[in-house]
């Protein structure tokens, strides 16, 4: 699927004061001294420097969008607060540019909903956590399957919407991805989004393998 709509609509938003987020998976990640972190989605860079504050001087932030604009936003603004322990990569999400078992702590807000491929999206956290990392991710999913008209439509997916699975799909997505342990911090209530029904929700998880 194209995603020049997409990129170009959240390049012209990094000069905006709109907000992009559908959850506030940040205010959920106790991020501590000395954790590599990384924040999938990473828009303007803002939870980027405050998981930066969080991890001190011993530990590092990746942040990681396929917007440009987004990315030169980003880097223009760590470096006005002279925050050097961050690093901002142009990227699908299907595709990190990352090292395996790189990262303690894993966020995102109302990104994954975009990606043509979520279990993709998934295996890729999974591959870059530490064993015992941790995710914690908001995001949104379809009360209903979206109708097909809209799946593929760009603008729609761009407006957090067209691109959502139901729940039972994002779920399995996670158990097909290697994490068989999942909590749901906070979940709304179902309402109107674009042409469909959904809801918000933030969940967490560990990567947990056998010795």
């Amino acid at each position: 699927m194209e995603y020049t709509e997409i990129i170009k609509r959240y390049s012209e938003l990094a000069e905006t004061s709109c907000c992009l987020s559908c959850g506030g998976a940040m205010n959920y990640s106790e991020a501590v001294p000395g954790e590599v972190c990384v924040d999938l989605g990473s828009g303007r860079g803002t939870d980027v420097i405050r998981l930066a504050e969080a991890a001190g001087k011993d530990g590092f932030v990746y942040g990681i969008d396929i917007s440009d604009g987004m990315i030169l936003k980003a880097v223009s603004t760590a470096a006005r607060l002279g925050v050097t322990n961050v690093d901002f990569i142009q990227s699908p999400l299907e595709k990190l540019n990352l090292a395996d078992s790189i990262a303690d702590l894993v966020i995102s807000n109302c990104t994954i909903n975009h990606a043509s491929d979520k279990l993709s999206v998934w295996k890729e956290i999974f591959r870059i956590l530490k064993n015992g990392g941790r995710f914690v991710v908001s995001d949104i999913y379809a009360v209903n399957p979206v109708p097909e008209e809209y799946r593929n439509d760009p603008v729609a997916i761009s407006e957090c919407w067209a691109g959502s699975v139901t729940r039972n799909e994002y779920m399995e997505h996670l158990r097909d991805a290697g994490f068989s342990s999942v909590s749901v911090i906070e979940e709304s209530a179902p309402y109107e989004k674009g042409k469909v029904k959904v809801s918000s929700w933030t969940i967490s998880g560990k990567k947990l393998l056998e010795n």
